[in-house]
């Protein structure tokens, strides 16, 4: 069947299967083999992930405005089950989760959407959004071929389909959404079932379609996606990607603008050329539809973060930072990016490339259309050389592991490699505000007899807590003999716990006797330790601690969390003494999260002690709390917790999330954008914490007397909390003689400069900071990066004046990168280049 003939047939497909296609509505979004269409015109569209309850209603509005300024079409996000169905048949769709309020804030913005409901989102969320309840459904195997799994599936997908229907939010109801998921990265998985993956990744293709919402619906990673579903690619690069017939479009459902971080692990940084140098790659090879995963991580608040071990910010490196504010050169490298391409769409989407080899790692691809439309995007594969090449009787330059984008087959707007837009460099600035706190010690000496539970042998923590706690007490009791050696001058017993996972701390005869931790690779792990037991009764209290449920595997619904063994005695008398199947005592969670604690709203009958807690030993298990006052301004806010060891924070009753000063080990040996990016390549913060700074939403604050609670596992000192503000400290921007922008531009015709404008500087601080000083400047052939300049051995003497003049007092400036505008030549017949570093402060300051 031919290509034409084929794509005739998916599109009948469409409108016979698409039930909201009535005779009211006609269906506005479909596709064919070069683009998705929408309204019969085939578009090059640029998406970017913002997960709403990352993020607070509040900032939805101020995301969605950034992504578009910076070239986004369309806002993505996942659908999480967990947050909207916490218990069978009860639904949430309030706050965070006003999945609804979401989507039309995208559609006043003029965006569209893309909906991934499918229900398991992975994300590094918390039981990658299964509820934990489906985990107890009878007779269930999650994402397979299992009827009470897809029955649950169904009606979710049903209820979430029905909700954006009822609401007209589908483009084929005058809606914003244009695409949907079902599934998510199921093809390892779908392998791994052999046919009942492959039964159950037919059924929900066609549990999906049958749901007739208008718009196409995608599986990505899903090679064996059945027609009209479309597959989709997922990862740092997808240039080699093809869809699995030829007239479905070739999509990037998660273009990867960095990586998430873990507990104990180090910051992931992907550079901004080498992002864009994948998202041209993909572009010059056919692709139409990318998305940035992420383009505004956000914040993991309450115990969403799943992995385990994966940390409460989600930042991502993303263009649009943890906090809401606009991470530079990302952002505006990729708004430049997006433009040059969108010069180009009518092209792209019309035709085929030609493509002609220019040398060993050089390439051209030519898009030329019988109306006279040609872009053309020239590539040098090479990792460590620049190359020259020859294109269209014409000499052009080209850095290593870089593309140019022509929009006219002649002029270069845009080279990946060449970074023009501005660094910025961030502070967190402390506020005036000083807490007093009160601290509450976690009794763990005495039980409550109702909220406890005793058995042989030790049980699964999840089973037993069902998540409604990171928390599971295991408690058992030995008597020891006044006989034994070690009481008299032998050496102490070891106590040997074998858990899997993922924390757990040692308590004897309620003394914090030691703690021990698993890892998101791996985590299982085997606490050894001494323990100085007395005659008598001994009390051994285990507090075994979750931190975040698996969200990736295979059969991870499966997987066991908390002790089980075995756990030993070694080194007495008796030798080995085995505890694991003696009798348990249970109790789930913690007597302050009981007592409601974190809430202003609780009243109990708690003894608060008033704290000079920067005197005292710090306490394991304890509650501090404290009360505030917003700050003034609308700075971005964050806890610095550097003083803390591990334990969960809450605002006004709402959780903040799990905070861990665990210290980040690995390599941080710099990087180079070129070559192929994995996350180990680009490494920040090694032998500090992982993170430091908690995001504090400035809509979870009243004016006044807010209430801070902190429960600390370890220790700790809560005196070194501070309450910090998020703001921009420094500009940097570095440009050169011949940067080849949108507006400014230069061709090299075998020597002959042609038409040429003068690139320019651009600095600009936030709103309500102006330029207070230049920190350094210079035009000529300065060295270093941003924050560590240093003139070179060209450097025009009027450099710092030119810049003061034109900057200083002022939010945002622009310098012309030319001789004469810096008085005369400092170096002739050498490629100059200015770079930058102006100091941002508000406006209102006096230094």
């Amino acid at each position: 069947m031919g290509t034409n003939s084929a794509y005739k047939l998916c599109s009948l497909v469409f409108l016979v299967v698409f039930l909201g296609c009535s005779e009211l509505i006609q269906c506005s979004v479909t596709y064919d083999r070069k683009a998705i269409m929408i309204n019969g015109q085939r578009r090059i569209l640029f998406s970017g992930s913002i997960h709403y309850p990352r993020s607070t209603p509040d900032m939805w509005e101020d995301l969605i405005q950034k992504a578009k300024d910076g070239g986004i079409d369309v806002i993505e996000t996942y659908v999480f089950w967990n947050v909207h169905e916490p218990t069978p048949g009860n639904y949430h769709f309030e706050g965070r989760y006003d999945i609804v309020r979401f989507m039309k804030t995208i559609q006043r913005a003029g965006l569209y959407a893309h909906l991934r409901i499918g229900p398991y989102v992975c994300a590094e969320w918390n039981f990658g959004g299964f509820p934990v309840w489906l985990k107890y459904v009878p007779g269930i195997s999650f994402r397979t071929d299992n009827e009470p799994f897809k029955r649950a599936m169904q009606g979710f997908t049903e209820k979430i389909v029905g909700l954006m229907k009822a609401e007209h939010l589908f483009e084929s109801q005058g809606g914003p959404i244009i695409l949907s998921q079902i599934e998510n990265e199921y093809g390892v998985q779908s392998k791994l079932f052999g046919a009942a993956g492959y039964n159950y990744m037919t059924w929900a293709a066609n549990m999906a379609i049958q749901t007739g919402t208008g718009v196409p619906w995608v599986m990505c990673k899903e090679d064996d996606a059945p027609d009209p579903v479309i597959n989709t690619c997922n990862g740092f690069y997808c240039d080699s990607f093809a869809p699995n017939k030829p007239y479905k479009p070739t999509i990037w459902t998660e273009a990867w603008s960095g990586w998430f971080s873990e507990f104990g692990g180090t910051i992931h940084q992907r550079p901004v050329q080498d992002l864009a140098f994948a998202v041209a790659k993909f572009i010059q090879k056919g692709g139409s539809f990318i998305n940035y995963y992420m383009f505004h991580g956000g914040t993991n608040f309450g115990r969403s973060a799943g992995g385990p071990f994966i940390t409460t910010s989600y930042d991502y490196d993303a263009p649009i930072d943890e906090y809401g504010l606009i991470r530079q050169p990302k952002y505006g490298h990729l708004k430049e990016l997006h433009r040059s391409i969108k010069m180009c769409e009518r092209a792209l989407v019309s035709v085929d490339p030609i493509i002609t080899q220019l040398g060993t790692y050089q390439q051209v691809h030519v898009y030329s259309t019988e109306s006279g439309d040609c872009a053309a995007f020239l590539a040098n594969y090479d990792t460590k050389s620049a190359a020259r090449v020859l294109f269209n009787n014409m000499h052009y330059n080209l850095p290593p592991w870089s593309i140019s984008i022509l929009p006219d087959c002649r002029n270069v707007v845009f080279n990946t490699a060449k970074v023009g837009v501005q660094t910025s460099q961030m502070e967190m600035l402390p506020t005036n505000g000083i807490f007093s706190w009160e601290s509450y010690d976690e009794d763990i000496s005495s039980l409550d007899d109702s909220s406890t539970f005793t058995t042989a042998g030790l049980l699964e923590q999840i089973n037993v807590t069902r998540d409604a706690s990171d928390y599971l007490w295991y408690m058992t009791s030995v008597d020891i003999g006044s006989s034994e050696s070690f009481l008299h001058g032998g050496e102490l017993p070891t106590l040997i716990i074998q858990s899997t996972g993922h924390a757990v701390h040692i308590f004897i005869n309620g003394q914090l006797s030691g703690s021990a931790f698993g890892t998101r690779e791996n985590r299982r792990f085997t606490y050894t330790g001494k323990v100085n037991l007395r005659p008598g009764t001994n009390r051994i209290a285990l507090l075994s601690v979750a931190v975040g449920l698996p969200n990736v595997g295979g059969h991870y619904e499966s997987w066991n969390t908390g002790i089980l063994g075995p756990v030993a005695l070694h080194g007495l008398d008796q030798g080995k003494w085995d505890l694991s199947w003696q009798k348990w005592t249970y109790q789930v969670g913690l007597k302050g999260e009981a007592m409601n604690l974190l809430s202003p709203d609780s009243v109990t009958s708690v003894e608060w002690m008033q704290s000079s807690l920067a005197a005292q030993r710090p306490q394991p298990l304890t509650w501090h709390k404290a009360y505030f006052n917003a700050p003034e301004g609308d700075e971005p806010l964050a806890l610095d917790m550097e003083g803390m060891g591990k334990g969960q924070i809450w605002i006004n009753g709402q959780s903040i999330g799990r905070y861990w000063t665990a210290y980040a080990s690995g390599n941080c040996n710099g990087c180079s954008y070129a070559g192929t990016f994995r996350p180990t390549k680009c490494q920040l913060g090694c032998g500090q914490p992982t993170q430091r700074w908690y995001h504090v939403p400035r809509s979870w604050l009243k004016p006044t007397n807010n209430l801070l609670v902190v429960f600390e596992e370890l220790g700790g000192d809560p005196s070194r909390i501070s309450l910090v503000k998020r703001s921009l400290a420094s500009v940097c921007a570095e440009v050169s003689e011949f940067h080849p922008t949108i507006k400014n531009w230069q061709i090299e015709s075998y020597g002959r400069a042609e038409e040429f404008h003068s690139p320019k500087v651009h600095l600009r601080c936030s709103v309500g900071q102006s330029i207070t000083s230049i920190k350094f400047a210079s035009f000529g052939t300065p060295l270093g990066t941003c924050g560590s300049y240093q003139q070179g051995a060209c450097h025009a003497s009027t450099s710092y004046a030119i810049l003061e003049k034109k900057c200083i007092g002022k939010q945002r400036c622009a310098v012309t990168i030319s001789n004469s505008n810096f008085g005369q030549d400092p170096c002739p017949n050498v490629m100059k280049k200015l770079s930058v570093e102006a100091v941002c402060a508000p406006t209102n300051w006096r230094g």
